[in-house]
């Protein structure tokens, strides 16, 4: 069985990286946002066309990154979504919740700091990590039903 993973979140750290490295020889495929960063900001007036308000610039790329979101969501069987040290992720947040109202696998990755403010998001989650290292694991033991050895 392949085993289709959304990778969400913060863009700032080689967290996905270590996960689908870690994931090699697994049976799964991988998706996630745009993570240049400039380009991610930048794609809705580069294709639609400049605006004089930063409300508007953000808007318009909100919306068109919202688009590549949703279907990646939609086409997972599992998201994980990292909240980093250093940036409010508040797009993690509203992809965590919409992974769960569709009745995702939600795996939430984030460091021990953020429990308490994370809480709820956790309380949706089907398991809540620190590392990447044991997202790969959890997938492994999905897939394989094999523990760290």
């Amino acid at each position: 069985m392949t085993l289709k993973v959304y990778l969400s979140g913060e863009i700032h750290t080689d967290w996905r990286e270590r996960i689908t490295g870690g994931a090699k020889g697994l049976d799964v495929s991988f998706n996630s946002p745009v993570t240049d960063h400039d380009a991610s900001d930048d794609c809705g007036v580069a294709i639609m066309g400049a605006e004089d308000s930063k409300f508007w610039h953000d808007h318009k790329g909100a919306k068109l990154n919202a688009i590549r979101t949703r279907k990646g969501i939609e086409d997972a069987d599992v998201v994980v979504v990292r909240f980093g040290e250093k940036y409010k992720q508040w797009n993690a947040a509203f992809d965590a919740g919409y992974a769960a109202a569709l009745g995702k696998s939600l795996i939430v990755l984030h460091g021990a700091e953020h429990q308490h403010a994370l809480k709820e998001v956790d309380a949706a989650a089907l398991a809540v990590a620190e590392q990447p290292e044991q997202v790969v694991q959890i997938l492994r033991y999905v897939l394989e039903g094999t523990l760290p050895g």
